[in-house]
């Protein structure tokens, strides 16, 4: 009797150390260390130190500091990375239903894909996310995203025509380049500085807070105002950490990975407002387009979309936003 008191003794002894162990967690991202994502990944690593009384600590690896956003999806997906704020595209290619939120003109502000993203086809493609390994924490925002050059005022498709423009991996953003007449080419976004300055591209597209956060107004002269599509950025942990984790440590992540979402959006949102006149103000031509000739240019990208595998999810979220 007595050795059995003194087993349940270690026992339990030894399951309340281990309910109080130290988790160190590792969280990556590719922009900048001034960007709205880092400011929001390091709130959430103090919401979780702060709610897990200081037993959850999340290391935060910004600027690509871990490899691009392919290499950190990779890394997801194997387990050697418990989280990441990545961009769509590379997401796209493990689950493609994230291609239904970059159709060409869809949303009008991003105030607007939020609502869906918050809704209904944002909790269907989080579970989509995690039949293929990865949890959704939240969808961050990645804005919507306009065109740069070194040439010329790009004011309509024609203006485009055999530019070499810069794309993620993102395969409806090099559907809408080549609609508008352009050649798209992949480069990675810690290179494109390098590339533009060099001129191995004539432009790219980004939200203006990513042009800002990496300086590529420091190597093209023109923007042009096109909003051409909105791009989350997904907020994703490893299934193999979060199965690792106790119910209790779950709740603390996502409570913290809520109020880093809000953040993220509200910062994105402000610093997108403010951009242009900074911008301007830094010497950069800023230009609006003639939209008419640049959606006519790019239904056919939406009606591909309709016809691919993906085709019943994408109408589903066009129809969703157009009724926001």
């Amino acid at each position: 009797m007595l050795i059995n008191k003194i087993i349940v003794g270690i026992l339990l002894s030894f399951f309340s150390l281990s309910s109080f162990a130290q988790i160190k967690l590792v969280l990556g991202h590719g922009t900048g260390l001034n960007s709205p994502r880092q400011v929001a990944a390091m709130r959430f690593a103090e919401i979780v130190k702060r709610d897990s009384n200081n037993r959850i600590e999340v290391e935060v690896a910004g600027a690509a500091r871990l490899g691009d956003d392919v290499a950190m999806i990779d890394s997801l997906l194997a387990g050697t990375l418990d989280m990441s704020a990545n961009s769509q595209g590379p997401v796209s290619a493990v689950v493609p239903e994230y291609n239904a939120f970059g159709m060409p003109f869809l949303f009008a502000n991003v105030t607007q894909a939020w609502k869906v993203l918050d809704g209904p086809l944002g909790k269907e493609l989080a579970q989509k996310t995690a039949a293929k390994g990865m949890i959704v924490l939240g969808y961050w925002d990645n804005g919507i995203r306009q065109m740069t050059n070194n040439k010329k005022p790009i004011l309509t498709p024609a203006d485009m025509k055999q530019m070499n423009i810069r794309t993620p991996p993102d395969p409806v953003t090099i559907d809408i380049m080549e609609a508008l007449g352009a050649k798209a080419f992949q480069i990675k976004f810690s290179d494109l500085y390098a590339a533009l300055q060099q001129g191995i591209v004539d432009g790219q597209e980004n939200p203006l807070v990513n042009i800002n956060a990496g300086k590529l107004y420091e190597v093209q002269k023109y923007i042009s105002l096109t909003n051409h599509k909105y791009e989350m950025t997904p907020f994703l942990m490893s299934k193999r950490t979060w199965d690792g984790l106790s119910e209790g440590d779950r709740r603390i992540i996502l409570n913290a990975a809520t109020q880093a979402t809000q953040l993220q959006r509200k910062l994105a949102k402000e610093e997108e407002e403010k951009l242009l006149v900074e911008l301007k103000n830094k010497g950069v031509s800023i230009n609006k387009v003639q939209l008419k000739p640049f959606v006519a240019a790019t239904n056919g990208v939406t009606e591909k979309w309709f016809a691919s595998a993906i085709g019943d999810f994408t109408k589903r979220v066009v129809n969703a936003a157009r009724e926001k």
